[in-house]
């Protein structure tokens, strides 16, 4: 057993609070989206962002495995002091990444034909989500290999560079954004523009920040990059991340989908709302992302203790996070929605649905911690099966929740998929613990 460093909350804090402040600029960004299309005066500009981004968030969610894969594995490479491993971990999760936003650009048209044959959104909407999407989908390749990159940085503790990657790309976008909406007018293309300039100088930044892992010979030894036994072990836990993360994905795209299907005003009130719930995701996932980085390496160290102490001290400072955004959103969610909206429709249906994002701010926090404990401990197997389950009991409490409440029905569905997730991974935790003495 590889001797660990000690887990205290300075070092839980140390790791996690970069990582909440750099998530803290993608709602930020989210919100000016949202606000300078607002500014047009008209709900379909907003609903159509919000719809597009859903659909483009979706599409690289897929994706999202890199980062948490790329985050266990190259965390338990770096609690068992196997440097050249966690390089060439970087190099294989970069090379995924290369050939799946490639893949993106050439399948973009039956991607955005399948996608709109789901939505069924009003046409101006429509149209202007087409427009948006078109933009967007060339950041594929480097929205998909800063995934990567962000989950190595994770992994090695290094999350002041991931803020700094963070405020390049999040606060160049902002700036962009106001740019090319409010000033040159270009309104929901000008977004999307502002995000794709972001994302690709954002990668070359990225790549600067993990200079570490290319300073061996490691990052270019094919013989080890692509070694059979380590590549099916990185296939299969991306493997298992990718099912998990399309079952997440069907989730939360069905919310967005169905309460299209509502009526624009009711679509505009929820893309307003979902804002709010990433700022939920992105502040929890700070203390997530700390369990990742101590609990892989406390595998890879083999140190049980250090995995349930890292486990228990990210936790409670979620639930620390989770009181204080509760509390917040029900203090000054109604007047963050008039700043957000200026259609006296959208207004009151998203106050209506308000206290849903209350009660969702703690009821999620166990599945987010729990996120964070298995993807650091590699037990993906575990996490694909809770997802399913899940996805299960949302199905099937959505069927007769929204005729019977309508969006209110939707919001409840929504809620009971999260709680579903945090109980069926508690049932698995001690398989988590298993890894550790395995």
């Amino acid at each position: 057993m590889a001797e660990t460093a000690p887990i205290t909350h300075r070092r839980v804090l140390d790791i996690a609070l970069p990582i909440v402040l750099a998530n803290a600029t993608v709602p930020i960004l989210g919100l000016v989206d949202t606000g300078v299309v607002g500014q047009m005066g008209a709900a379909a500009p907003i609903g159509a962002v919000g719809l597009g981004a859903v659909i483009i968030t979706a599409i690289y969610g897929i994706f999202n495995f890199l980062r948490m894969g790329t985050s266990g594995l190259a965390a338990q490479a770096h609690g068992a002091r196997d440097t050249p491993e966690a390089g060439a971990i970087l190099m294989r999760a970069l090379l995924i990444g290369a050939a799946g936003g490639v893949g993106l650009i050439l399948l973009q048209l039956p991607l955005m034909a399948a996608a709109f044959t789901l939505a069924p959104a009003s046409a101006e909407v429509e149209d202007l989500a087409r427009g948006y999407l078109g933009i967007r989908i060339w950041g594929a390749p480097a929205t998909i290999a800063l995934f990567a990159v962000t989950g190595w940085l994770i992994a090695v503790e290094r999350t002041r560079a991931v803020l700094g990657l963070q405020l390049w790309l999040n606060g160049l976008n902002i700036g962009l954004d106001l740019w090319f909406v409010l000033g040159l007018g270009w309104g929901v293309d000008g977004v999307a523009a502002a995000t794709i300039i972001s994302e690709w100088t954002a990668l070359g930044l990225g790549l600067w920040l993990c200079r570490g892992a290319f300073a061996g010979n490691a990052w270019r030894d094919l013989e080890r990059i692509l070694d059979g036994v380590r590549l099916r072990l990185m296939l299969r836990v991306n493997g298992d991340i990718m099912v998990r993360t399309v079952a997440l994905q069907v989730g939360f795209v069905s919310f967005m989908f169905l309460g299209s299907g509502l009526g624009d005003v009711t679509l505009a009130a929820n893309q307003v709302l979902v804002q709010f719930l990433h700022v939920v995701a992105f502040a929890l996932d700070g203390f997530a992302f700390a369990a990742e980085a101590l609990v892989g390496q406390a595998v890879g160290a083999r140190s049980v203790r250090a995995l349930r102490r890292s486990s228990v001290m990210t936790s409670q400072w979620g639930l620390v996070a989770a009181l204080v955004l509760a509390a917040g959103f029900a203090l000054l969610g109604p007047l963050l929605i008039d700043v957000m909206a200026r259609d006296p429709a959208v207004q009151a249906a998203a106050r209506a649905f308000l206290p849903w994002v209350v009660a969702g701010t703690l009821i999620s926090l166990a599945c987010y911690m729990l996120d964070g404990i298995f993807i650091g401990a590699t037990a993906t197997r575990e996490m694909r099966n809770a997802m399913l389950v899940s996805l299960a009991v949302y199905g099937a409490v959505l069927l007769p929740l929204l005729p019977l409440m309508g969006n209110h029905g939707l919001w409840a569905a929504f809620m009971i998929f999260n709680l579903a997730r945090g109980v069926t991974m508690a049932l698995y935790y001690p398989r988590v613990e298993a890894r550790a003495v395995a």
